[in-house]
């Protein structure tokens, strides 16, 4: 249109439409007007409402929370601790650095909302479907730990922000770090970093090293998952990523990242605290997902049961061989824990092997590879040739290197035969044994490549048990949990327990085959050091050089695993998953179970009657054979035959011979 019309004639040459655009914008510019006046209004307000510094410097009295066993005994008590408050000039630099650079890169500028990480954070959930990644700043954490709950609501996200905006407007950046160092949550009970750093290191935050201050600045994301008293392993891998993170940002150099030795940051552990922390720790991180209290006094009645607890401590402690370590968890079949020991002492080391450590279960993973074999049609009773195979240039051995030909499935699990294992695989498809351990339970990364079938991934104890006890479930899905009820201390019911629907994992035959074979390890095989004078089921694991020895197994009553190995995955002298682990299992199993009148396993397969004399799992995995240990006959096979095989061993105490 010319430059020279009139104004009021462009206008009308606009049209309706134009007008009505042009009325819709300057709607949609006096409310976003509005909105930002209602803001600025108020987050002034609310910055006139806020208590004064000193105000809240002042320790909260914090939240106590009381664990207690199934029988209502009193099994700890977790309180808050606080150090002292340390001034912005008392703060080690470094600490300040790793924090804002971990939770805050860009706090110096922002007003109290990053609106970079904002956008970010919403992309990032939006891309995954659910909340993957937080926007929230130190300012909005703060905000949060003072006035507000962890709840994720949008209306919480709101007045977090508009209070972290008010908090910038009234207080200083120096002032806000000071209030945030020292009142957030770093796990443990530890609310600041004084209190973090003498409950963690046992000296003042005042002299933490970066390594220490690292540690610690990995806290805030998950203080439950990456503190210390719940796993060193992961709060020192955390720490390298702090570390990693701070270079990437330029506040260090590589070779100043380099120098911070996180790995040898040694840990202050309480030495009064005993060994039912592992199953207290483990439960407080799962009291975290039930409620979002976080002020009133907690009772938490648990599903642990003392007497089964102190049977799981001294059958471990008395039977671990030099140098290992060693972990038992306990369940019924609907997956309530009632005992867990997670190493050899606590006091010493609080890493939880039950739940946290990674292992190669040896042949105590053929579960799931004789599962596939059972519901693709085969039973007990069918025969398979145990003789030299190979896939793909792998060729699995039985480790006297011996093979006795036609066998059936129940002998060959029996005696934890490695070639026979290796074809069921390969029959039903290395896959389809990952993804049975998978419906089963199993979450650890499983490599389907054919060593799958002689248990060469990593399973958590934990996760193999409950696996075991969907077969003493009847096929029937086992969830582990260790919460049965919480409260407040006035007695408000928070949480309680509700039955879910399990699902059916396999059916009912093909557990109860399961179950027979299970038998059949432990009456005729590899499991007999296990037997406990009633009806038992459950299977043996050694994998390659002695590294790991397991034994899992049940009654109709109680499921049981124990591993038993070295922190370093070094060989231990004589481990076998038929003699130290079986043997724990029996010390504990015979006194958790002592004046229970013994039921029936649910199996319809009947017994061989044919002996199945095993070798105490000369079938496993290790890599040279026992020249002391003689090699398996040919048919008839003896009871004496096997007294000879296991005499002499390190491992073959005494077995009890079966009533």
């Amino acid at each position: 249109m010319d430059q020279r019309t009139p104004p009021r004639l462009r206008r009308a040459r606009a049209g309706p439409r134009g007008t009505f655009l042009g009325t819709l914008a300057g709607l949609l510019f006096a409310l976003l007007l509005l909105l930002v006046l209602g803001l600025l209004a108020a987050v002034w307000l609310t910055a006139q409402s806020l208590p004064s510094f000193r105000e809240m410097m002042r320790s909260p009295q914090g939240q106590s929370v009381v664990i207690r066993a199934a029988d209502g005994t009193e099994l700890i008590t977790v309180g808050p601790s606080f150090g002292r408050w340390l001034s912005y000039g008392e703060i080690p630099p470094h600490m300040i650095a790793a924090m804002t650079a971990v939770e805050d890169r860009r706090f110096h500028w922002h007003p109290g909302v990053d609106p970079i990480g904002t956008a970010r954070a919403l992309l990032a959930n939006l891309r995954a479907g659910r909340t993957v990644q937080g926007g929230s700043t130190i300012t909005q954490q703060l905000a949060r730990n003072l006035f507000l709950t962890n709840r994720q609501t949008w209306d919480r996200k709101i007045r977090e922000a508009i209070l972290a905006l008010a908090i910038e407007r009234r207080f200083t950046k120096r002032a806000i770090l000071e209030l945030y160092l020292n009142r957030v949550y770093f796990g443990g009970g530890a609310y600041g970093i004084d209190a973090a750093s003498r409950k963690f290191f046992g000296h003042s935050a005042e002299r933490l090293s970066l390594a220490e201050a690292a540690i610690i600045a990995g806290l805030v994301k998950a203080p439950s998952r990456y503190a210390p008293t719940a796993d060193p392993a992961r709060a020192r891998e955390r720490a390298r990523i702090v570390l990693a993170t701070m270079t990437d940002a330029g506040i260090l150099s590589p070779a100043e990242a380099g120098a911070a030795d996180v790995a040898a940051v040694r840990f202050a552990i309480d030495a009064e605290q005993g060994d039912v922390r592992y199953f207290t720790d483990w439960v407080l991180a799962e009291l975290e997902t039930l409620t979002d209290e976080a002020t009133q006094p907690l009772e938490v009645t648990t599903t642990l049961v003392p007497a089964h607890q102190e049977a799981a401590e001294a059958a471990v402690h008395g039977r671990l061989p030099g140098g290992a370590q060693g972990a038992i968890v306990a369940m019924t079949t609907d997956g309530s824990v009632t005992a867990m020991v997670g190493g050899r002492d606590y006091a010493s080391s609080t890493y939880n092997r039950a739940v946290a450590a990674r292992r190669q279960p040896g042949s105590a993973f053929k579960l799931f590879v004789y599962l596939a074999a059972l519901e693709h049609g085969l039973t007990p009773d069918d025969t398979v040739i145990d003789e030299p195979v190979s896939f793909g240039g792998w060729t699995p051995r039985n480790d006297n290197r011996q093979h006795v030909g036609p066998v059936t499935l129940r002998a060959a699990f029996a005696r934890s035969i490695n070639t026979v294992a290796a074809q069921l695989a390969a029959r039903t498809g290395f896959e389809t044994v990952a993804s049975m351990a998978r419906r089963f339970g199993i979450t650890t990364p499983l490599d389907t490549r054919p060593a799958i079938s002689l248990g060469a991934s990593e399973v958590t104890l934990l996760e193999l048990t409950s696996a075991y006890a969907a077969i003493a479930n009847g096929g029937v899905e086992v969830r582990p949990y260790g919460i049965i009820r919480v409260t407040t201390a006035s007695g408000e019911l928070l949480y309680r327990r509700e039955p879910h629907t399990p699902r059916v994992l396999v059916a009912p035959h093909v557990a109860q085959h399961m179950t027979a074979l299970l038998r059949a390890a432990v009456e005729e095989g590899t499991g007999r050091a296990a037997r406990i004078g009633r009806p038992l089921a459950g299977k043996t694991g050694t994998t390659s050089s002695n590294r790991d020895g397991w034994f899992i197994g049940f009654t109709p009553e109680l499921v049981a695993g124990v591993w038993i190995g070295r922190d370093d995955a070094r060989a231990v002298p004589g481990l076998a998953g038929g003699r130290a682990p079986a043997q724990t299992f029996q010390a504990f199993m015979g006194a958790a179970l002592r004046g229970v009148p013994a039921g029936e396993l649910d199996t319809e397969v009947a017994q061989d009657p044919f002996g199945l004399e095993p070798d105490a799992e000369v079938y496993g995995l290790r890599d040279n054979a026992d020249p002391t240990i003689p090699a398996a006959p040919e048919e008839p096979l003896s009871e004496a035959w096997l007294d000879r095989a296991l005499a002499g061993s390190e491992a073959a105490a005494p077995v009890e011979k079966a009533p």
